[in-house]
This record gives C-alpha cells, structure tokens and sequence, in this order.
C-alpha cells in the first residue's frame, strides 16, 4: 500500500474518484433521498464540475509545496507524529486524523465564523438540490483555504507523501458520500454517523436554518462534531430545506454570478433583506 499511494500517477487518482462520483450517481437515481425539482440534473452537475476545474488548478498550484513539505517532514522526522515515535499503523491513524481535523474540520469551522472567508465558502452552500457534485462546489478562494491548512497538518503533524495521497483519495470520496442525495436505512445512517460522517448527517449542515448550517462540519470522521459540540441531529432529513435564503434566484445556480458571490454588496443585500 506504500508503494501504491506512494507513486500513485494522478489520472489514476482521479479515474478512482470519476468511478466513485459515477457510482453514487447511479445509486442516487435507485435510492434518492430528495426528488428534486430540478428537470437539468446534467446542468446542474456541469456547474458543479466546473469547480472541480478550479480546484484542481489551485491543487496542481499547491502541490509542489505539499509534497515537499512532507517530504522534508518525513527525512528530517520533523512532527509531532515522529516525535511521538508511534509505530506505522498508529503514526497511520494519526494523521488520517489530524489531517481531517486540520484540513477539513478546523478550517471549514473558521470559515464559517470569520466573515470575510464565509463570502468564498457560502458559494459551496447556494447549492439548492445537495447530490454527490456538490462535494465538488467550492470557489477557487476556498480551495486556497483548504491546501494551506493541509499544507499546516502535514507540517506540524509529519506525514510521509504516501499518507497524504491515502488521505486525499479517502477524503475526496468521503465527501462525494456524504453529500450524496441516497437513502440509507434509518439504522445504518445512525451507525455510520458514530464513525463517519454520514449523508443524513451532513444533509444537516446544508440547511437554510442557521443553527444547522454552523453544524456537522466533519468530513471523514463524525468524532470532531461530537468532541467540540457542533454536531446535532435530525429526525427526519427530507424536512430539511437546501441552500441560503439571500441566495435563492436562479442566477446563482450559474457559473458567473458564483464566481462572484464573494463580491457581492453584503450591506445592500442585509437591508434588502430585513
């Protein structure tokens, strides 16, 4: 497995994580949770891809620094993981961890609490009919966010290249998962959601309704939302409705107007509002 994730060419990455998308796709469409509006599903879908587009430019951007950070990491035996002097299949579930709760719960959480930061996530929340190609939504803003506080865990944490590519697979379908528009059984969701993040679970952090939306912000591991008290529940899902109340016109269902949301006239938008 070393020597797999370790020399792992990226079109075979992302064969993997197309497979993943497509499966959920099909399993959508048998076992949907939502029965969506939406007549387009495939232009739906299209917008979404686009930011997987962005997103990779700003990974691919990112990417030297990364490898060469955990690199330098792993022959200098730099971390807390190396200073810990764990053996492998703990220094391996260390930094799974770490890098889930560093590169995706911690700074999705400051994202939503610092203003200006939450003008480039919300693009990731105007998304009214939450499938598995929302996982994919995420302004180009918000991608920097995210590969710097990877870049910070891998840092602080030592972790060799091969855990950080193990990581970034299992992360990248994790989310596909989780924000999958699928119906699991009630006694299944509930059980997974004490390890992973389920897609009930995270159904949650996509509803209109504040409280909820600054909830279950986890990704890979449930344990976060239940450590630090930002996980709540929901009975019954389908009452939950997606997307933000400011952000309801179709036009931000486009490429265009999304890329500008970060932008947009925050006081005029709150008077017209109140």
């Amino acid at each position: 497995m070393i020597g797999f994730f370790e020399n792992i060419p990226s079109y075979y990455r992302t064969a993997l994580l197309v497979a993943g998308l497509m499966l959920l796709w099909i399993i959508e469409g048998v076992i949907p949770r939502f029965r969506f509006s939406n007549n387009n599903k495939y232009r739906h879908a299209g917008t979404n891809l686009f930011f997987t587009l962005t997103t990779a430019v700003v990974n691919l951007g990112f990417a030297f620094l990364i490898v060469k950070a955990s690199e330098w990491t792993s022959a200098e035996k730099f971390g807390v993981l190396y200073w810990l002097g764990l053996p492998l299949w703990a220094h391996l579930l260390g930094a799974l961890l770490m890098m889930d709760f560093i590169g995706a719960y911690l700074v999705h959480v400051i994202q939503h609490k610092v203003a200006w930061m939450w003008h480039f996530h919300k693009v990731h929340h105007t998304d009214k009919e939450v499938d598995a190609t929302t996982a994919l939504r995420h302004h180009p803003g918000e991608s920097i966010f995210r590969v710097v506080a990877l870049f910070l865990a891998i840092a602080l944490m030592g972790v060799p290249v091969w855990m950080v590519m193990l990581y970034q697979t299992i992360s990248a379908f994790m989310s596909q998962f989780n924000h999958a528009n699928i119906k699991l059984p009630k006694w299944l969701d509930t059980a997974l959601s004490w390890i992973i993040v389920s897609p009930d679970m995270h159904k949650v952090h996509h509803s209109t309704w504040q409280p909820q939306t600054d909830s279950n912000y986890a990704n890979i591991f449930s344990i976060w939302d239940r450590l630090f008290g930002t996980f709540v529940k929901v009975k019954d899902t389908t009452s939950i409705r997606y997307g933000l109340d400011e952000y309801m016109d179709g036009r931000y269902q486009q490429i265009g107007p999304l890329l500008k949301a970060p932008w947009k006239d925050e006081k005029k938008k709150q008077r017209k509002h109140d």
